[in-house]
């Protein structure tokens, strides 16, 4: 019998409501649904009576969620005697601007739920480094986006969103639903490090960056860049822009990935759990 199946059963046993439990759970309403119903049908018993108003537990529900809450206590005890048997565990998670930001709500809750002991630290890494840590042995895992050299790194995409081009609201292409690389020719883009990852530079540069253009190592540099001197950027099109910008979709530019990716040389049961965790979240 599933431990998480039991979890999902004993939160809507005490909401008495399949949505507030879903709500609990940070999960949909339709497969935790479809969970229940199949913990019914492997044990061969109707646990929930439900009716508009919710649901409420039949007799054998009642034994079920008896058991089942000395059951999750037990494994969570046998997890803390573990746990500090093997003494602190730390898991280091790289990060790039904004990809943290953008799955980490669910993923903290999950992350923190399944493994409320581990130290969980942050390495923020700048443009230089898309592999967000991962290449200089920095970090554990990461929540970063393609492209990059994946030679020796595992790579689990969560999410793909379009790029666009960050523009001023007085440019004359600020009003367009979309824009062509065409008719972005010409423009002074922003720089990016030297040796920085050519594929990453590629992709994330429309052109050649203006003559007395400055570096840029964080996202944040690069909007003010935009805003302060109309150089170039792209940026996904679901990226935070401050007053006076707006991100506008380039037809014909391949998707961003958001991914988590981890070393495949050394992976730990923790990073294995991360990575699963990560997926379940943007799923």
């Amino acid at each position: 019998m599933d431990l998480r199946v039991l979890r999902y059963f004993v939160a809507v046993a005490e909401e008495r409501h399949i949505g507030r439990a879903a709500d609990r759970l940070h999960m949909a309403q339709p497969p935790l649904s479809r969970a229940v119903r199949a913990l019914e049908d492997e044990l061969g018993a109707t646990l929930l009576e439900r009716t508009p108003k919710g649901v409420t537990l039949t007799e054998a529900g009642a034994v079920l969620y008896d058991e089942a809450v000395a059951l999750l206590a037990q494994a969570g005890r046998i997890r803390d005697r573990v746990t500090a048997a093997a003494g602190t565990a730390t898991l280091t998670v790289g990060t790039l601007a904004d990809a943290a930001e953008q799955v980490g709500a669910r993923l903290v809750a999950l992350f923190r739920e399944q493994h409320p002991h581990v130290d969980v630290r942050v390495h923020e890494a700048d443009l230089a480094d898309p592999t967000a840590g991962l290449r200089a042995g920095l970090v554990d895992v990461a929540l970063t986006r393609t492209p990059f050299e994946t030679a020796g790194i595992g790579v689990h995409v969560l999410r793909r969103v379009r790029v666009g081009v960050v523009l001023r609201d007085d440019d004359p292409l600020a009003g367009r639903t979309e824009v062509a690389t065409a008719e972005l020719a010409g423009r002074r883009w922003v720089r990016l490090p030297d040796g920085t990852d050519p594929r990453w530079t590629a992709y994330w540069t429309g052109g050649p960056p203006g003559d007395d253009a400055s570096v840029m190592r964080t996202v944040q540099e690069c909007l003010q860049a935009v805003l302060w001197n109309g150089t170039a950027a792209l940026a996904p099109v679901d990226q935070p822009v401050p007053p006076g910008l707006r991100v506008v979709p380039v037809a014909d530019r391949p998707v961003s990935e958001l991914v988590v990716a981890w070393p495949k040389a050394v992976i730990s049961p923790l990073v294995r759990g991360f990575v699963r965790i990560a997926a379940a979240a943007n799923r």
